[in-house]
Formats: C-alpha cells, sequence, structure tokens
C-alpha cells in the first residue's frame, strides 16, 4: 500500500506537539529532534490543521481536550520528558491519516476508459486511548489538474477501509494524470480531507 506521509500530534495541557520535517522548523530552541510545540488553551476546542508534503495537502478538523496521567504514553514520551524536567500528561491528537492501494500495475498506470478501484485505509495515531472509527468516507477524482471533480462510487469493506471505484476516461483526456480528493469523518466528528493532484496515469 503506498502510505501519504503526514505530520503525527500530540497534546499536553497547554501545548500541541507536531511532528514535522526537520529541515521545515526549528523553535524554541528545539533542535534535538523534529518535534514542535504550539500553545493552547487547556479547555476543549476544535481545531484545524493542515500541511502539504510533496503537493499532497491535508486538512484536519478536530476537537481536542486537556490530557491526563491515563494518555500519556507509556513507550512514546513527551517533548519534556525528552528535553527534561516536564513531567505534564500529553498523548496523541486524534488526527485520521489516510492509505492507498492504488492497484496499479508495475509501470503505476491504470487502464484507460476502465473502472478502477482504490482501496483507502483510514488510521490512526498509536497510543490514542480509544482509537475512533472512521464511520464514511468520499472520494473524488479530476482529470484536468482539479479544474473539475468528479464523485467517485465509494463502500465499505472492512473496518476503516473503505473502496473507491474510478472511472477512468480516454488517456487523452486525462493528460495531466488523475488525481484523488479524499473526505473522511470519524465516530467523534474528526475530519480529514487530502488532495493528491496526481495519483496515477493511465495508459
Amino acid at each position: 500500500m503506498n502510505d501519504i506521509r503526514t505530520p503525527s500530534a500530540r497534546r499536553r495541557p497547554g501545548a500541541l506537539l507536531v511532528l514535522v520535517a526537520a529541515a521545515m522548523l526549528t523553535l524554541a530552541g528545539c533542535r534535538g529532534g523534529d518535534l514542535v510545540s504550539y500553545e493552547l488553551p487547556a479547555e476543549s476546542a476544535r481545531y484545524t490543521f493542515e500541511a502539504t508534503t510533496n503537493d499532497v495537502k491535508t486538512v484536519w478538523e478536530y476537537t481536542s481536550a486537556e490530557a491526563v496521567k491515563d494518555d500519556t504514553p507509556e513507550v512514546s514520551p513527551c517533548i519534556g520528558e525528552l528535553a527534561g524536567g516536564n513531567q505534564d500528561a500529553c498523548r496523541p491528537e486524534p488526527l485520521i491519516f489516510l492509505r492507498y492501494d492504488f492497484g496499479l500495475a508495475l509501470d503505476n498506470t491504470a487502464g484507460a476508459g476502465e473502472k478502477h478501484d482504490v482501496t483507502i485505509v483510514g488510521y490512526f495515531q498509536e497510543r490514542l486511548t480509544r482509537s475512533p472509527e472512521v464511520t464514511s468516507l468520499k472520494a473524488e477524482a479530476t482529470f484536468d489538474g482539479g479544474r473539475t471533480w468528479h464523485r467517485a462510487t465509494t463502500k465499505a469493506t472492512g473496518r476503516n477501509t473503505f473502496t473507491a471505484t474510478i472511472e477512468n476516461p480516454r488517456r487523452d483526456r486525462a493528460a495531466k494524470g488523475v488525481g484523488l480528493r479524499v473526505s473522511a469523518v470519524d465516530d467523534h466528528g474528526n475530519t480529514v480531507r487530502q488532495t493528491i493532484p496526481k495519483a496515477y496515469t493511465l495508459r
């Protein structure tokens, strides 16, 4: 399966810890890794988090509440524990991540003028107190570089697993390849929307 690499996030009282590419940011003197801390209020609130990696744009909306001691990972320490001194509770944020099996040929192409199935799996960071369940998923395809989008047929095929059926056009009608836009919602109302400008090409 292809796995679109995206940041991870963890919450402690008053702070959001986000894993980003080490080359992107060095913040608050944190030079020992790729953890970056953002101050947040302690009360429960709704947040939007955006990331773009290799032209793949991902937008999360999720609800984050104050972490408690029971949320603290045992095998994945908080940044305060790594840097020393801060023993506050922390936990992974409930971000929905997406993994794809595009079902392509060895040359990473799919047949033009044919229906093509893409398997999409939603998953979450390890160490969540309770892993949510993805309850719905919508997929759209573009054949003109994102100017227009076409709804793909989707169906649930297992826990957090969906199959999107894309009706590929003739090759000359998708000269820029086939792009994919996926939106998913879990049973806590957290959402993700991921746009892949060029998921595959046609043969």
